[in-house]
Parts: C-alpha cells; structure tokens; sequence
C-alpha cells in the first residue's frame, strides 16, 4: 500500500522511536551506625528504675484500676438485667395476648359451628314444610 503524498513515504523511512522512561534516583540516606552493643555496656541500656511521685503527670496515667473495672462490670452486669427484665415483661405480655386472641377465637369457632348447624336445622326444617305443603296441594 503506497501513497502518492510525499510524507507516507518519509514516514516509512525513519522507524519511530518511543523515549526510555527514566527512573528517579533513590534518595540519600545517612548511615544509622551500627547496633551492636558490647557486653559490658548492657547495664547501661537494661532497664531504668524510675520513681514517680503521685502528683507527677507520668503518673496519672488514664488507665483504669481495678476497682474502675470492677465499677464498669457491676454498671454492665445491672444494665444487662434490666435489659433481661425488661425481655421478659414483654415476652409475657406477648404470651397473655396469645393466649386471649386464642381464647377469643376458640369461642367465636365455637359460636360459628353453633349457627351454621342452627342454620343447617333451619334449612332441613324449610324443605321438610316446602315438601309437604306442596304434596297437601
């Protein structure tokens, strides 16, 4: 496939080159100098028995004691009770409704089978008088 335009054919020509990405140098680091500790020396690095006094700000460390914890737990254990109460007021309110809604519908069954059968002898007695007051005619 040639072209007649002068710029296809330069194109051809000259291969297309992509530039190389170059990557950015690494950063320079100071050296940390070395770790290792002579034996003699570790006395000096073990650890420092320090004496804080009670009104120090090292001391009023926001951790809880144990009689904080202790708190916590009873505040948790009571609320968890009262959550527990609170359950089973309601599944017995839940269960006395059941049991009425079942009360109140055994009766209704009850008062239903009772008029379909008065309404079934109702109906027997109606063709039994239909029936022999047209045999009387």
């Amino acid at each position: 496939m040639e072209r007649s335009d002068s710029s296809s054919a330069s194109s051809v020509d000259q291969p297309i080159y992509a530039p190389t990405p170059i990557r950015p140098g690494l950063p320079s680091r100071r050296s940390s100098g070395t770790m290792i500790v002579p034996r003699d020396s570790v006395s000096a690095f073990g650890p420092v028995d320090m004496h804080i006094g009670p009104d120090d700000v090292r001391a009023m460390s926001p951790r809880r004691t144990s009689q904080d914890i202790e708190n916590l737990g009873k505040e948790a254990r009571m609320e968890l009770q009262r959550h527990a109460k609170a359950l089973q007021d309601s599944l017995i309110t839940l269960f006395n409704r059941i049991e009425a809604v079942k009360e109140e519908h055994h009766k209704l069954d009850n008062n239903n089978k009772f008029l379909q059968k008065y309404i079934g002898d109702l109906m027997t007695t109606s063709k039994i008088t239909a029936s022999s007051s047209r045999a009387k005619k």
